[in-house]
């Protein structure tokens, strides 16, 4: 299943380094299957975010293929990265765009980030063009059993259901039985 990215435009009093209260709108970035859950999820984050009244200007889905954070990084970047593919019939180079979103300092790492995170694509393609992003967050979906499965030692990456589950239950044997 692939992943519905959404960009919601919040409005609220932000307090800056100088002490002074002013109005601003900030873009943040979140993961749902609904407009609803998006507005729910964005309603509960901004909840923890600040004690202030805030209110919900935009929501709208985007059009980012991948996400992907680096550690070290504070700001985010959108990557237009072309996918090359030879047409067999006509013989003709066709390209097919998608966008992923990079987090980096400045566009230099930006574009080393987006060639890393493009690193095991097996066919060809251009990075024609970056610019930063006004996205200032992004809150992936996270349901705790990621947690749970990283308890247990278990690869959540590229693990079917039924791996997982019989990783679990052997690991659950296993600490039963030493006990």
């Amino acid at each position: 299943m692939s992943v519905i990215w959404y960009e919601c435009k919040v409005k609220y009093r932000k307090t800056h380094e100088t002490g002074e209260q002013k109005v601003t709108t900030d873009t943040y970035l979140l993961d749902a299957v609904s407009y609803t859950e998006a507005e729910s999820r964005i309603t509960e984050e901004m909840k923890t975010f600040t004690n202030e009244d805030f209110r919900i200007m935009n929501i709208k889905v985007a059009n980012f293929s991948e996400v992907h954070p680096f550690e070290n990084s504070d700001r985010w970047f959108k990557s237009k990265v072309s996918l090359i593919a030879l047409d067999e019939e006509s013989g003709k180079e066709r390209k097919t765009n998608i966008y992923l979103l990079v987090q980096a300092n400045d566009i230099k790492e930006a574009f080393e980030n987006t060639t890393t995170a493009m690193a095991d694509t097996m066919g060809d393609y251009t990075i024609p063009a970056i610019t930063e992003s006004p996205i200032l967050d992004v809150f992936p979906y996270f349901t705790g059993e990621e947690e749970q499965l990283e308890k247990f030692g278990v690869e959540t990456s590229n693990t079917s259901e039924d791996d997982v589950a019989e990783e679990i239950s052997e690991e659950v044997s296993e600490e039963s039985e030493a006990v």
